[in-house]
């Protein structure tokens, strides 16, 4: 039976990274966020979107993915109707996606809001991924190329790490790199040995 790794943390705190870690050392990875992205290009997800949000969120028939967020992180009754569209969708994918690679022991789920979408009861072992919030900032200002204000709006739409560590079963600081690659494997050699006790 395949077990399943969540691998979360607030934006900007490095999650790809240590995603990117596990599927070096051949664990397979889905990253959430971009599944998401594919299944907002599916017409019954896009029908839903501009039935919710109106046309204001699209240009030229092509959705504005851009001022979708503008107007999802600043109002939480808003995101809450966004991630009930798209939620629902990326858990069928996902379910899909765990069948494809039953053959692996392990598999890891990696996505930003896991404990906030409730989706964390679902899986067998949580890390969460944190680093100090001015790196954060400034690894999505350059990432994305977005204001401060803009990082802070999506941070404060984010659980806080007070309110993941007591719910994650490991934690990854990510500081330096190579600590992190560290960490990860020493994870991961835990957690097969739990994967070979049960």
């Amino acid at each position: 039976m395949t077990k399943i790794i969540g691998l979360t943390g607030g934006i900007g705190s490095g999650k790809t990274t240590v995603a990117n870690h596990f599927r070096s050392l051949g664990i397979p990875v889905y990253i959430a966020d971009e599944e998401a992205r594919k299944i907002m290009q599916s017409s019954e997800v896009l029908d839903s979107i501009k039935e919710a949000f109106g046309d204001t969120v699209f240009e030229n028939e092509t959705l504005d993915r851009g001022r979708l967020a503008e107007v999802v992180f600043g109002n939480s009754d808003k995101l809450i109707v966004l991630n009930a569209i798209v939620h629902p969708a990326v858990k069928k994918h996902f379910k899909e996606w765990v069948l494809e690679h039953a053959g692996f022991p392990l598999v890891v789920y990696e996505a930003a809001i896991l404990f906030e979408s409730g989706n964390y009861k679902d899986f067998d072992w949580i890390i969460t991924v944190t680093a100090p919030k001015e790196s954060r900032i400034q690894r999505v200002m350059e990432r994305d190329g977005v204001t401060r204000e803009q990082v802070l709006k999506r941070i404060n739409a984010q659980w806080s790490d007070e309110q993941r560590f007591p719910k994650s079963d490991f934690i990854i600081e990510n500081i330096d790199s190579e600590i992190v690659k560290s960490k990860t494997e020493e994870i991961l050699k835990i957690l097969k040995i739990k994967q070979n006790e049960s």
